[in-house]
């Protein structure tokens, strides 16, 4: 069950609508959450000021951070969204803003908009985005301008596989959020896996190797790992998807084809060379995605920034 109590959306100040609110407001009125909007703001020429006092810089600071905070109330105004608690914060690394401001308020759910790409057909993720992806601890929900209907797709990447201990973990950790959103919003959970193909130079190398022998092996693996982490979490077979490939091209594939409005991934592991694996190989996936991204970091993590006495 999902219990979020605060939800932080960020803003964007480039963008006349704001789907971040929008996303933040449907989840709050669904799980009893407050929402707080923030903006982080940095003015370039600010920069150029060093030869000022620092009264007077900081006096810039303020006057621009206030305009800012004035221009973000209106427009909550005009989007119905009044009694939003408003944070306006200066700084030119905004991801820091943000991680600092989730660890220091105990904020459960962190939602951004993404950008759309000029062809409309894919989205754009910013340095910023990725960095939260990576260093922000509490869970990440990139969203796009679009509706979440009822009886919507909802897809699990996971990774069933593999007989590592954290990557069994961080299956089951984002098969039950799959379930709790699709209880929230009432769609359908997806589990999907990937399954390497056969490697050509052990086939071309090894006159004995059976390449088919060895493809077959491989993918009765991942189909029997998947039937069984399905059934524990109550997940129809017809809703478990196993396809031979790479996980950046498999998964962002499936979302099209069924048209998924949400995919959760998880985005880093704890040390070494499982960390760099699941990093590496969700970043490349939420690359080749165009729909709403939940990124979980696996228990344990601890992030690069620290909470702010």
């Amino acid at each position: 069950m999902i219990e979020y109590k605060r939800i932080l959306a960020v803003v964007d100040a480039e963008r006349d609508n704001q789907p971040a609110l929008s996303r933040a407001y449907e989840l709050a009125s669904k799980t009893g959450a407050t929402v707080t909007a923030m903006m982080v703001v940095y003015d370039l020429s600010y920069d150029m000021t060093t030869m000022l006092s620092p009264d007077e810089r900081e006096a810039m600071r303020d006057a621009v951070t206030k305009e800012q905070g004035k221009w973000l109330s209106e427009q909550l105004k005009k989007q119905g969204f009044a009694d939003t608690d408003i944070v306006v914060e200066w700084n030119n690394r905004a991801f820091e803003s943000i991680i600092y401001y989730t660890l220091n308020n105990q904020i459960d759910l962190v939602v951004k908009a993404t950008k759309n790409h000029d062809d409309l057909a894919s989205v754009i993720f910013t340095p910023t985005d990725w960095h939260l992806m990576r260093k922000c601890p509490r869970p990440v929900l990139l969203v796009k301008e679009h509706d979440w209907p009822e009886g919507g797709e909802i897809i699990a990447a996971v990774n069933v596989g593999s007989e590592d201990d954290e990557h069994a973990a961080l299956n089951d950790k984002l098969t039950i959020i799959a379930n709790d959103y699709a209880a929230l919003l009432k769609g359908n959970v997806n589990l999907v896996n990937s399954y390497p193909s056969t490697p050509l130079n052990i086939a071309i190398e090894v006159p004995e190797f059976d390449p088919d022998t060895y493809h077959d092996a491989v993918k009765n693996h991942h189909q029997t790992e998947m039937r069984r982490h399905a059934q524990k979490y109550g997940i129809s077979e017809e809703k478990c998807i196993v396809q031979e490939g790479l996980p950046e091209k498999v998964i962002p594939h499936v979302a099209k084809t069924i048209d998924a409005e949400l995919v959760i991934i998880g985005t880093v592991g704890r040390v070494g060379i499982s960390a760099a694996l699941i990093g590496n190989t969700a970043e490349h996936v939420i690359d080749e995605l165009n729909c709403d991204v939940l990124a979980i970091k696996p228990d344990g993590f601890v992030p690069p920034l620290k909470v702010q006495n």
